[in-house]
């Protein structure tokens, strides 16, 4: 065990996070993203049993999101004409404001078929167990400066 790390990133996960270098992207994914097979070209950790709002959190603790693009938080946008509410976007950018000085402003939309695009050239996918739609959640890794 570590102090100060959050008990749910597992080494697995900490160890990647920290092969991870500035504007690599990884994906959080709700529990229907087709997360293997999105996944062939890049590492994916399943982590069962967790929803996305809790592992946004615990990575925000410990990886800066990249503050040389405008929007370095990205969520999959609903198809048009799917009558479905997202009221998760609201926590995410809640968590997001928590580690982000620029807030909400960083968190952009993707065209759900362009969202897949940028999964398959993630370097990581964690899926998870999230139950709500359009739930997926693409982060872009900026520098660490201390």
């Amino acid at each position: 065990m570590l102090k100060g790390i959050p008990q749910i990133l597992s080494p697995e996960l900490l160890k990647t996070l920290c092969e991870m270098g500035h504007s690599d992207t990884l994906i959080i994914a709700d529990g229907n993203f087709p997360a293997e097979s999105m996944g062939k070209g890049a590492k994916v950790i399943r982590m069962d049993g967790h929803g996305v709002p809790e592992v946004l959190e615990a990575i925000l603790k410990v990886m800066p999101l990249d503050t040389y693009v405008e929007k370095s938080v990205n969520l999959m946008e609903v198809m048009p004409g799917d009558p479905v509410e997202t009221p998760i976007w609201d926590v995410y950018k809640e968590i997001v404001s928590t580690y982000d000085m620029r807030g909400s402003k960083t968190v952009g939309n993707i065209e759900r078929f362009a969202f897949y695009e940028e999964a398959k050239k993630a370097y990581l996918i964690i899926a998870t167990s999230e139950k709500a739609l359009y739930a997926n959640i693409l982060l872009q890794k900026g520098v660490v400066v201390e």
